[in-house]
């Protein structure tokens, strides 16, 4: 199949017409109050972050706020033990480009921010997120410079929130026995993943 691509900025801004005035003015270079309240009630974003040879994006979820807000421009996130592929973090060293997501459960909207991060492992900054004698690997100093709330149109087309209609996918067990041809995972794997899992929230 033959594609025709878009090459031009004007040929893109030609397809999609003028910005509302809401959409245009919506962005905020620091968090204002109502900004921070709502990301103050998020406790699951999606982090997004780019380095030299890739991009990555990563889920990041707590049982607090999953983001702590210090002041109108900065943010520090707790990064807790996950799988140890560290490809996030990698990409922050090389380049300090972030993006969050935030989400609230049952809520259409999402806000998002854009800003830099800066990786510290300061340990009174570490101990002030500790949890149930846990405390995470690290922590994100994250420089806030663009913030804004995004309209609920790709919430509402997915139904994302719709839990009455239950979906069934591929395990993470089934995944790793195709990709590893059968080395890794299967059966066996997915047997009490989630039990097992709960043992290493925090660590």
């Amino acid at each position: 199949m033959d594609f025709e691509f878009i090459e031009e900025l004007s040929q893109l801004e030609s397809l999609y017409g003028e910005v509302s005035d809401g959409a245009r003015r919506k962005v905020s270079p620091v968090l204002t109050p109502l900004y921070s309240e709502w990301i103050a009630a998020s406790k699951f974003c999606v982090m997004s972050t780019v380095g030299s040879e890739s991009t990555d994006v990563s889920p990041r979820g707590d049982k607090k706020p999953v983001v702590r807000i210090i002041d109108e421009e900065t943010l520090h996130m707790p990064d807790w033990r996950g799988n140890n592929r560290i490809d996030s973090l990698r990409n922050i060293l090389q380049d300090g480009r972030i993006s969050l997501m935030f989400m609230v459960s049952g809520v259409n909207d999402v806000v998002r921010v854009n800003g830099t991060a800066k990786i510290t492992t300061t340990k009174n900054v570490l101990m002030s997120f500790e949890h149930e004698g846990h405390i995470p690997v690290c922590v994100l100093i994250i420089k806030v410079t663009e913030v804004h709330i995004h309209c609920p149109k790709s919430m509402m087309r997915s139904d994302f929130w719709n839990t009455k209609k239950p979906s069934t996918v591929p395990t993470i067990g089934s995944i790793l026995k195709e990709v590893t041809t059968n080395e890794v995972g299967g059966a066996d794997f997915d047997k009490d993943l989630s039990e097992r899992t709960k043992k290493t929230l925090w660590s």
